[in-house]
């Protein structure tokens, strides 16, 4: 996946804007751009990136994304099939952090808003919100004027005052990829994305890097704080339990298609990362546990 910079700037007389989506699929773009986005998923299903975090999406999600942070909702397979008449549907509200102004979320009663912006930076998924925050968030788009800058500012207040959320990147991941100097671990990035189900090679890697094996090595688990290969060996088994929710395959198929060479690594990988073995993974989903 090609990291795409996008234009989220026209605000048609706007200081942020907000929509309501709706097409046969998202936006099939691994992307970022500069300003925050907080998006309530309405219709659909499939697989989140946000920074290094795989995880399976659902209707009902909300999630904040920090500025600059790289991140695509991918839909199941069934909706790019040309007989599919599925809907994916999704509220999205772009804002700059300085939308109302340079110094108006550094003052203390607004604090806990600022909190939550540097929160966004990994990635923020919010569990059990109030029925009247999402309805706030679905109505945002029909107000105008002050009355929506108040509605807004009011949902941001009730986000940053929610304690039940979950930081989804990786620290590691946000530090090196918002560090200017390392503007060059974009195509290392991609091509990690785009090779970690298959036989992944620190020597092709550290190659794109224009370092040794070794050097990479070490730089890397400073940046990440885990080794090469267990960053990919997360990322295989977030992708693993994407298919294992999805159902069509069997387990001993996921093992290969997720990059492991054998089940016996494969399992005891899936063990470590999850606690679960796939079985026990697969019946917790199932059981709704």
């Amino acid at each position: 996946m090609r990291l795409h910079l996008l234009d989220r700037s026209s605000l048609k007389n706007n200081s942020f804007n907000v929509t309501r989506n709706s097409y046969p699929y998202f936006l099939k773009i691994w992307h970022y751009h500069a300003e925050l986005e907080l998006v309530l998923i309405e219709k659909s299903t499939g697989t989140r990136f946000i920074g290094d975090a795989i995880e399976k999406f659902e209707v009902g999600e909300i999630v904040l994304i920090g500025e600059n942070l790289p991140h695509m909702w991918l839909n199941d397979e069934a909706y790019f099939e040309e007989s599919s008449k599925l809907i994916s549907e999704a509220v999205a509200i772009h804002f700059k952090k300085d939308f109302l102004g340079s110094t108006f979320f550094e003052t203390p009663e607004m604090s806990h808003i600022s909190e939550l912006i540097l929160r966004a930076k990994r990635g923020v998924k919010f569990i059990d919100l109030k029925k009247s925050t999402i309805q706030e968030i679905r109505k945002l788009a029909k107000l105008s004027g002050f009355q929506k800058v108040m509605s807004f500012v009011t949902i941001l207040n009730a986000l940053a005052k929610h304690n039940n959320y979950k930081l989804l990147s990786s620290e590691g991941f946000i530090n090196s990829f918002n560090k200017t100097e390392s503007r060059n671990l974009d195509k290392i990035y991609e091509y990690i994305f785009k090779n970690f189900n298959t036989s992944i090679s620190l020597n092709n890697v550290a190659a794109i890097a224009c370092m040794n094996p070794s050097s990479f090595s070490r730089y890397f688990k400073r940046i990440h704080r885990k080794t090469f290969i267990d960053y990919v060996n997360e990322l295989r088994i977030g992708f693993a339990c994407k298919m294992l929710i999805e159902g069509k395959y069997s387990i001993t198929a996921i093992c290969y298609e997720c990059g492991f060479n054998n089940v016996s690594n494969f399992n005891r990988q899936f063990k470590k990362i999850t606690n679960f073995s796939p079985k026990e993974y697969l019946k917790k989903h199932k059981s709704g546990v």
